[in-house]
């Protein structure tokens, strides 16, 4: 008798919940908390020269103007990621990026090869 009674509730509470509607905050709320659970984000970013070619995870993705932020930036999926911006007769330049949901700006100025510590390019 026990189990059917359990039975029985669960389903008279699922019935009386079938017709209402969760109110459009709740809605947005319960979207947000799953995308801060997968946290992505879009990296604009200024690079000089903006010419520069930019590989995401080892992979070429394009140069720098291409990923300004207008009107797009370099869009990261799940996890950490290595960004790579070289151009031949510069140093290049590597850097980590965890993505946290947000847009965030990366500025690079690549250094020509050569350059002394003392003075700039």
């Amino acid at each position: 008798m026990g189990p059917r009674f359990v039975v029985l509730a669960v389903m008279v509470s699922a019935a009386g919940c079938a017709g209402s509607q969760e109110p459009a905050a709740l809605i947005r709320a319960r979207e947000g908390l799953a995308s801060a659970e997968r946290p992505s984000g879009d990296l604009a970013l200024r690079c000089v020269p903006e010419d520069a070619d930019v590989y995401l995870d080892g992979v070429l993705q394009g140069v720098c103007g291409d990923y300004a932020g207008t009107p797009r930036g370099l869009r990261l999926g799940l996890g950490l990621h290595q960004i790579e911006v070289k151009k031949q007769g510069y140093w290049p330049y590597t850097t980590y990026y965890q993505p946290s949901g947000a847009r965030a700006r990366l500025t690079i100025e690549l250094r020509t090869v050569g350059a002394s510590e003392g003075n700039p390019p």
